[in-house]
């Protein structure tokens, strides 16, 4: 991973949902696999003002792999990796719009199996990565703080869903 001062600051989401990736989404039923940024509570409350229902899970056949010049991940296949993360459930429909208004456009809303569960969808990244993996907690000592209160930012110049 880039040293943290030379990283990009990119800009943070997108003015409004894709309603092409929403269509995976509808229906209140459906949990979000969160490997990156979204996996942090004091980035859901900026988000969304509250943080969703969730639990740790691991997912077999996919990498959570650190993205050239940017601070946060992308969720790319690789056979023999694991990725980490977060199941997030009880999201409601303007729950989606945020989520998909805040993530690249490089992302794709995909179904993704996780055993024991039914229903959940991820974004995978469609984009050039790095080599390495991304490091949650290099990223919660280096990049949290100041992600968060862009996230703040973006989201109060968010229209209202």
């Amino acid at each position: 991973m880039p040293d943290a001062d030379a990283l990009a600051v990119a800009p943070i989401g997108n003015s409004a949902a894709d309603p092409r990736r929403l269509g995976f989404a509808r229906g209140a039923d459906k949990a979000l696999f969160a490997y990156g940024t979204l996996q942090f509570p004091a980035v859901l409350i900026e988000l969304l003002g509250r943080c969703p229902s969730s639990e740790l899970v691991e997912v077999s056949g996919w990498r959570v792999a650190a993205l050239p010049g940017r601070m946060y991940p992308g969720l790319v296949a690789r056979p023999a990796s694991v990725a980490r993360g977060v199941l997030l459930t009880g999201l409601t429909a303007a729950v989606w719009k945020v989520f998909d208004a805040f993530e690249d456009a490089e992302y794709e809303l995909s179904p993704l199996v996780i055993p024991g569960h039914a229903r959940v969808l991820t974004y995978v990244w469609t984009a050039e990565v790095a080599s390495g993996d991304w490091d949650p907690d290099r990223f919660a000592l280096d990049h949290l703080v100041e992600f968060t209160a862009g996230c703040g930012r973006w989201r109060a110049g968010l229209s209202t869903f």
